[in-house]
């Protein structure tokens, strides 16, 4: 394993560096910023609940309530997509996760097969088909597919709603505990 990565929480570690990683190339003048796990309050329910949390999202300066938000699933196959469909399906169209704009993001940590099956089973799975792809995006698996939600009453939500898919191969990395010298 990478030292970079603690297999002891691996979604979070590599999302973590991820972050840091975005946060390296966005410009300082962007009307946004990038943030590690930020709580979405819009959606909360009452007291005691805990808010929703994103792996991370993109923050509006002018409006900290409006995030972009990504969510992240380690996949060890390209079937293994239980959990990565869930969180589209129970979060984002739900509108739970990104209620206040029209669209967001899946990452997939793929440990190991191939990023094209693995979005060919997502599109089959969700029982969509991708919209045109932009160039470029082939090169590094994303793909968007366009979703209606269902809006909670009395509230106004943007739908439709568009989730990007972004797959990243992560293979060979193994998941165990690193072995830590005493």
């Amino acid at each position: 394993m990478s030292p970079a990565f603690d297999g002891r929480d691996l979604e979070r570690s590599i999302t973590q560096l991820l972050t840091a990683a975005i946060d390296d190339v966005v410009p300082g003048e962007a009307p946004y910023y990038v943030q590690h796990s930020p709580f979405e309050r819009e959606t909360m329910l009452p007291a005691p609940a805990q808010p929703p949390a994103y792996d991370l999202a993109f923050v509006l300066r002018a409006d900290p309530r409006v995030m972009w938000p990504a969510e992240a699933k380690i996949l060890n196959s390209p079937r293994a997509l239980a959990d990565y469909l869930a969180d589209i399906r129970d979060q984002f169209l739900t509108c739970r996760y990104a209620p206040l704009v029209a669209s967001g993001t899946m990452l997939g940590y793929l440990l190991d097969g191939s990023e094209e099956e693995t979005l060919t089973n997502i599109a089959a799975r969700l029982g969509v088909e991708f919209e045109d792809t932009p160039p470029g995006s082939l090169a590094r698996s994303h793909r968007s597919s366009v979703h209606d939600r269902t809006v909670p009453m009395g509230k106004s939500y943007p739908t439709p709603f568009r989730c990007h898919h972004i797959i990243f191969g992560f293979h060979g990395l193994e998941r165990e505990r690193p072995h830590l010298p005493s």
